[in-house]
């Protein structure tokens, strides 16, 4: 068992804390249990073997750079260069569907700050005349869940229109209401990801998901102390919860609408000590599900210490205008749940590749059950 320290204050509130982690990995567990959302007959799935990344790339300024060829890309997993069976670039207006979600938290983030997030938002959409340069779906995530507000519209009056006849919901979760409020809104968020996620696993084609948002607690910490049983089922949602993104093809952003308010705050870069994908069940940690950490690992962006909300959701927006698809076999896995990292890198000085940063391989014994 890891063995974490805690003071006589926070033992009881850690103890709670272990009860509850135990609680809510036995209600996420079910997210490894969906590999193909689709089909619901099936009752075993063989292990996956080919890996699609969505290969976004920028010069050093941030902007995208088109017009590169196979040749160009290298990729390497767990460090050894792979073959790359398939690839192609997706250009704007193409016919490949490109699903993106503006999303608004309104659980983890004060009202103060929605109301000046809705501002932001409105600029988002009457920007160039109110045209978008993809169609947007505007969400809401409240104590309910989410609820999504319109069918995809390019279309930025209309979208405006919805923004506007949305009121933000009372809540029962409060940012205020110390340990237990922040355990109930780090469960509430993760389970809004998972049944967003699944529902988007439905349907073909990238999803470009923008969570505007300062992000759910981490509750990681030196006083958290876990039992083996609850390190074991951290583990298996940080490698569902990695296996729904990818197959869901969503590429996640989180961005801070705290603004310059919150740019020396903890949560700006304490999340990139999880970065790295969890090897080991005895080093999982409840960041390793933080909305930053998700955001980077699906190979989408963490925009903070900003307060131009409109300028970093367009950023990620742009991501759907023209990207490169890549596909490769994923290498065989030793042992079930085996991390592999990835990384793809550009041969032309000064480009930056980025996508998602790993994946969680299954080996024949490991094989998951459909619903």
């Amino acid at each position: 068992m890891r063995k974490r320290r805690c003071d006589a204050s926070g033992e009881t509130a850690m103890k709670s804390y272990g009860t509850w982690l135990c609680l809510l990995c036995l209600s996420l567990t079910a997210l490894a249990q969906q590999p193909e959302a689709a089909n619901q007959q099936t009752t075993e799935a063989a292990p996956e073997t080919t890996l699609t990344l969505n290969v976004a790339v920028t010069d050093k300024s941030g902007k995208l750079v088109r017009g590169l060829h196979q040749q160009d890309f290298a990729v390497f997993d767990n460090k050894k260069p792979q073959k790359v069976d398939s690839f192609r670039e997706v250009e704007p207006n193409s016919s490949d569907p490109v699903k993106v979600i503006l999303l608004v938290d309104e659980v983890n983030t004060a009202y103060s700050v929605v109301a000046y997030e809705r501002e932001q938002l409105k600029n988002f959409f009457m920007q160039n005349g109110g045209k978008m340069t993809q169609p947007i779906t505007l969400a809401f995530f409240s104590d309910n869940g989410v609820q999504m507000q319109n069918a995809p519209s390019a279309d930025g009056a209309a979208l405006l229109a919805t923004l506007d006849s949305h009121e933000a919901r009372m809540r029962t979760i409060r940012r205020s209401a110390g340990f237990y409020g922040a355990a109930e809104r780090y469960q509430l968020s993760l389970q809004t990801l998972e049944s967003l996620t699944d529902a988007e696993a439905r349907t073909p084609g990238r999803k470009l998901v923008v969570w505007i948002s300062p992000g759910w607690p981490m509750l990681s910490g030196p006083n958290i102390e876990m039992t083996n049983r609850e390190l074991n089922g951290l583990f298996r949602n940080v490698v569902a919860m990695s296996a729904l993104l990818r197959r869901a093809e969503i590429t996640l952003y989180a961005v801070d609408p705290l603004g310059m308010s919150d740019a020396g705050s903890t949560q700006q870069f304490y999340y990139k000590s999880f970065l790295d994908g969890v090897k080991k069940i005895n080093n999982v940690q409840s960041g390793n599900l933080a909305l930053q950490v998700l955001a980077v690992q699906s190979g989408g962006m963490v925009l903070n210490s900003s307060n131009d909300i409109a300028g970093e959701i367009a950023r990620c927006v742009a991501d759907a205008d023209g990207y490169y698809v890549l596909q490769l076999q994923m290498a065989p896995a030793e042992k079930p749940d085996e991390y592999h990292s990835i990384v793809v890198q550009v041969n032309r000085a000064g480009l930056i590749a980025r996508t998602r940063t790993g994946y969680y391989a299954q080996t024949p014994s490991s094989r998951v059950l459909l619903h």
